[in-house]
């Protein structure tokens, strides 16, 4: 049997993690002064519910090599003879490198596993890496061989392609996401910024005028980059407003050809820490290597920002 394991920021559905037996390693998030592990001491709507109220922002750590350890010698115990763990992107947290030690200080007690535990860095975030997970799960169900499963992991894991956008700039500013003169300009034109993963780490891609505009460069740049033979489902991601990420599923059905399943799952309060109430994602499989037009758009902001200057 092969074990399939992730951490909580992977952000997948208690439907879908009880349904293919999924492992989570849970990030811990601090709020003023007190540890919670994600989705176990503390449920996504808890969290996005008193979000605003707090003074100080929380903050977020990675599962200890410890918690990962724990998890590889329990599968072994359930009788798993592979293993398959996927962590979030490595250029935004520790938590690969924390899956790494613990692998390596299992397989000094278990050198015969040294073929049969893979610890993928997936250059992903949230249901991006949750993607890959549940395209793994799927596959191990089908029958498909270990070795298979970490070479398309390995293979695809660059054309996953992210988008999310947020109403609140000002957690962005916080981790770091987004600079305080980006926030400026976004403030005054009332934008939304719009980010992919570039090279492991988060990205601005873009920049749109309110959530109707949004929801058309999703599903436009869906139409021109989506790879249907790899796609067989999308993800939708939200923090809090459900019914945006319903319209944007609607939208897609309506406006493009795209007839495979679309998820729609709650991000977490690991990934809502740093993304905020409003946030809207979107995950699928991408054709090629198709650039983003940030420069393209940084040019329409500033056109739009003086055109509003010229009519003060």
């Amino acid at each position: 049997m092969i074990k399939i394991l992730a951490d909580s920021t992977c952000d997948l559905s208690k439907e879908v993690l009880e349904k293919y037996n999924i492992c989570i390693a849970p990030l811990t998030i601090c709020i003023k002064d007190k540890d919670y592990r994600d989705r176990i001491d503390i449920t996504p709507d808890e969290f996005y519910g008193f979000i605003e109220d707090l003074d100080t922002p929380p903050t977020t750590s990675m599962p200890s090599p410890a918690e990962y350890l724990k998890i590889f010698k329990k599968a072994i115990q359930e009788g798993h003879h592979s293993i398959l763990c996927i962590c979030m992107s490595s250029g935004t947290s520790g938590s690969y490198q924390s899956a790494v030690i613990a692998r390596d200080y299992f397989l000094e007690e278990h050198p015969e596993m040294t073929e049969k535990i893979h610890v993928l860095d997936s250059k992903c975030m949230s249901h991006g890496s949750g993607w890959l997970i549940l395209k793994s799960a799927r596959m191990r169900e089908r029958g498909v061989d270990f070795a298979e499963i970490v070479e398309f992991n390995e293979t695809y894991k660059t054309s996953v392609k992210h988008y999310l956008s947020v109403d609140d700039l000002d957690h962005l500013i916080r981790s770091g996401r987004l600079t305080n003169a980006s926030a400026f300009v976004g403030k005054l034109l009332k934008l939304k910024p719009i980010m992919t993963m570039k090279k492991g780490k988060g990205a601005i891609v873009a920049k749109e005028r309110g959530r109707k505009k949004v929801l058309e460069h999703y599903v436009s740049e869906f139409s021109r980059r989506v790879d249907y033979e790899l796609t067989d489902f999308i993800i939708i991601g939200y923090t809090s407003d459900l019914t945006f990420a319903e319209n944007l599923k609607h939208k897609i059905e309506r406006d493009t050809p795209y007839m495979g399943e679309i998820y729609i799952m709650q991000m977490g309060v690991a990934v809502g820490t740093h993304v905020g109430l409003g946030a809207i994602s979107m995950f699928f499989m991408e054709k090629g290597r198709i650039k983003d037009n940030l420069l393209i758009n940084e040019v329409h902001g500033l056109a739009a920002l003086k055109n509003q200057f010229l009519r003060s």
